[in-house]
């Protein structure tokens, strides 16, 4: 592909540069200059007003379980519990628009043909519903009764911590009164100890297990659609967080490397693989995930994720102190210090990059515990998984919603990446309604300290955790900045000096999480580099911070060519000057 992009302002991964244009010559950024091309391209595209950035890496998300359930029965899109049972009614009685209803834009069932078919015979599957739907946020099973009868019906929340299954579920999984939740789920029950339809943590497992696999095919469908969405909105690479069998969804390795083999992947993918928890012999797990080890091509495996803990919503985040609500409660804590040291040690040694799931002060604090042991140790070695630019480490930790001040200071001090995920450091309904009341004035004082991280000199990396809430990078940079959103239940700004500036921003969802991925080809706008780009629909630069949740993709270039155009069409390339212009540097 040749393209010339004019008039466009340029953030280039690490700063807002002077130029504006950027040529691009089969596929490969040939130059950053000013004025039109000496050699035009035959294609032009005057981007007046518009911002160019590297295409975006999502640090953290789920691919082809999101794209799974936009498939499926999608609730994601619904605004309140009338909308959603309405989408549910409608997808069981076959007439639901299905996924163009959501708002994020994923295909609608004619897009993708026989593809957006029930995943899992009689069973409903789907999920997205929001847990300030419900009070207390337990969803109940004669609610979904009432739109889904007959057929057995599985729904994950919006954050997928969680389950909604109605009666015919909880028959066909045997539960009861007297089934016991396994370590680190909650079955919640009524008066009487009978289920009342709502599983958290790994007590969804109990339902989940008799759901028919979905087909290779169905994940197949679900990587298409999910690299579809992801591609519109300007993202071009990412790190799927758990590559391994999760609440249901199938462990995509497989179709990764085969859409990868195949072409149809185009984007960058690093896979995290999934640490179980229930495992016991550490060393064979090490050498199990070790033969899965890809470090090369668009499908890349090379890092491992743990889940140390659960939620506030369900009072499973892993606390250091007691959950202030009458349940109390220290949370969950999925592994033990011992085992999470010697893991990490056995991992890092092995050359893996280690990713966690941290929401609570006490899951955080026990990562950067087990990390500084590692150091401590000495135990960094040159494994399989290094690559030939560096030996060191990307050792991260998503979501950070609890952070003791004292431990702010540690990811810098440890070279431990904090990866954001920004949209929800606001006040929405569940933030107001099921964490704020759970974790009491101190600790709601304590809440996704961007600022803080930032200014200890933390390195910072973004991602959506899609479909857990939208993978839009603009409405995540908007809360990162203002620390609302306009859709938030109260707009007034979450702890306001906790927000970061646009530039910062930018870079930790561009080149920070690029850093992650070990990735030579996205994070960065650099001459000698396939193109990986994003075109936005305005200049953020230019615009007060309160307007960013305005902007949308026009244009996104991955690995070279064009796979998202909503830009009219442009008029042939200019006749350039006599006179020669003024180019940018090649670096």
């Amino acid at each position: 592909m040749d393209l010339d992009i004019l008039d466009v302002a340029i953030f280039d991964g690490d700063a807002l540069r002077p130029e504006n244009r950027v040529s691009i010559r089969d596929g490969i950024i040939t130059e950053i200059g000013t004025g039109p091309a000496q050699s035009p391209a035959d294609r032009v595209i005057t981007a007046t007003g518009r911002l160019l950035t590297p295409g975006f890496v999502d640090a953290h998300v789920h691919t082809t379980f999101g794209g799974q359930e936009a498939l499926a029965c999608d609730v994601s899109g619904a605004g309140g519990l009338t909308e959603t049972l309405d989408l549910i009614r409608g997808y069981v009685a076959g007439t639901s628009p299905g996924p163009a209803a959501n708002a994020e834009g994923a295909a609608a069932p004619e897009a993708v043909g026989a593809e957006a078919t029930n995943l899992a015979n009689d069973w409903v599957i789907g999920g997205g519903w929001s847990m300030a739907d419900f009070p207390g946020g337990d969803p109940t099973a004669d609610i979904l009764d009432a739109v889904c009868p007959d057929r057995p019906a599985i729904l994950l929340s919006a954050d997928h911590h969680s389950a909604w299954v109605n009666t015919q579920a909880m028959t066909a999984a045997g539960l009861d009164e007297t089934s016991t939740a396994p370590d680190g789920g909650v079955i919640v029950t009524d008066s009487s100890g009978r289920p009342t339809g709502c599983l958290h943590e790994s007590a969804i497992d109990l339902v989940s297990a008799h759901v028919p696999a979905a087909s290779e095919e169905e994940v197949l469908a679900g990587l298409r659609e999910g690299q579809r969405y992801l591609n519109s909105l300007g993202v071009t690479a990412w790190m799927d967080a758990i590559v391994g069998d999760y609440g249901g969804h199938r462990d995509p390795y497989a179709t990764y490397v085969g859409a990868a083999e195949s072409g149809e992947l185009h984007s960058e993918v690093v896979g995290s693989l999934w640490w179980p928890r229930g495992v016991e012999d550490i060393d064979a797990e090490v050498a199990r995930l070790t033969e899965l080890v890809r470090t090369d091509g668009r499908f890349r495996a090379t890092s491992v994720k743990f889940m140390l803990d659960g939620i506030v919503e369900s009072r499973t985040a892993a606390m250091t102190t007691e959950y202030t609500c009458t349940c109390g409660g220290f949370g969950t804590s999925y592994f033990t210090k011992d085992h999470l040291e010697a893991s990490f040690a056995a991992l890092d040694r092995a050359g893996f990059d280690i990713h966690c799931h941290a929401i609570g002060d006490a899951a955080v604090k026990a990562a950067l515990d087990a990390f500084e042991a590692v150091r401590s140790q000495g135990t960094a070695g040159t494994g399989t998984t290094s690559t030939a630019d560096t030996g060191e480490r990307r050792h991260h930790i998503a979501h950070v919603q609890v952070v003791d001040p004292a431990d702010v200071p540690r990811f810098a001090e440890l070279g431990v990446t904090a990866n954001l995920q920004a949209l929800w450091a606001c006040y929405d309904e569940q933030m107001i309604d099921l964490n704020l009341p759970f974790l009491g004035a101190e600790r709601s004082g304590w809440l996704y300290p961007f600022g803080s991280l930032n200014r200890t000199g933390a390195h910072l990396a973004m991602g959506s955790d899609w479909p857990v809430s939208t993978a839009n990078p603009w409405d995540a940079i908007h809360v990162a900045l203002n620390r609302s959103h306009p859709t938030a239940a109260d707009e007034s700004p979450l702890l306001p000096d906790e927000a970061i500036d646009l530039t910062t921003a930018l870079r930790a969802y561009t080149a920070g999480s690029a850093h992650l991925l070990r990735s030579a080809d996205n994070g960065h706008i650099r001459p000698g580099q396939p193109a990986n780009l994003a075109l936005a629909s305005a200049n953020p630069f230019t615009l007060p911070p309160t307007d960013i949740a305005g902007i949308t993709n026009d244009l996104t270039i991955c690995d070279g060519r064009i796979v998202h155009n909503t830009l009219p069409p442009h008029p042939p390339a200019p006749t350039p000057p006599s006179a020669p212009t003024t180019t940018g540097s090649a670096s």
